[in-house]
């Protein structure tokens, strides 16, 4: 099991500490003819796929470089509006890379003070007296861990589960 980020929440809810050990895994570079054949909008300050999943390019995912310029929000590194320059059939062909966005900074915010909120609503909901809390939230595709302290501050930490969803390795597998 491999440590993806950790969180450090406070007794309100607040964000102390939040360390990232991430490595995009799905990014994907094609390169494209005008008409462009997916539908791009801006949500959220980012230019992302809203409709035509192909290869392996999925609905919400971001166009994170041009040409090999990087992205920030809707605009390229050398200050090109990222939609209007895909709008222009002069510019095609064109390579765009995509991957899963990166988490703000007020991203990670909201998501600590969320699961903080849930965390405190399964305390009170448990049936158990003296409740913990959520200790794990399992998916698919990763596991939320979390421990609470005497003095309040929640530890959670993101596991993904690579090992033992990948199957058996070798020749005839």
């Amino acid at each position: 099991m491999a440590i993806f980020s950790v969180y450090v929440v406070n007794k309100a809810g607040g964000l102390i500490y939040q360390l990232d050990q991430y490595a995009p895994r799905s990014e994907t570079e094609k390169t494209f003819s005008f008409p462009l054949d997916l539908v791009l909008k801006l949500h959220d300050e980012r230019v992302v796929v809203a409709f035509g999943q192909r290869d392996s390019i999925r609905v919400g995912h971001a166009v994170l470089s041009i040409n090999g310029i990087d992205v920030n929000g809707k605009y390229t590194a050398d200050g090109k509006e990222v939609l209007e320059y895909l709008g222009n059939p002069t510019n095609y062909p064109v390579s765009i890379r995509f991957g899963r966005p990166r988490l703000s900074s007020n991203e990670k915010l909201m998501l600590a003070s969320m699961f903080h909120s849930l965390f405190a609503i399964g305390s009170q909901l448990s049936p158990e007296l003296g409740s913990s809390g959520i200790e794990m939230l399992e998916t698919d595709t990763f596991k939320l861990h979390c421990f609470q302290t005497l003095t309040g501050k929640t530890y959670c930490s993101l596991a993904l589960e690579v090992a033992e969803k990948a199957g058996p390795f070798g020749p005839g597998s």
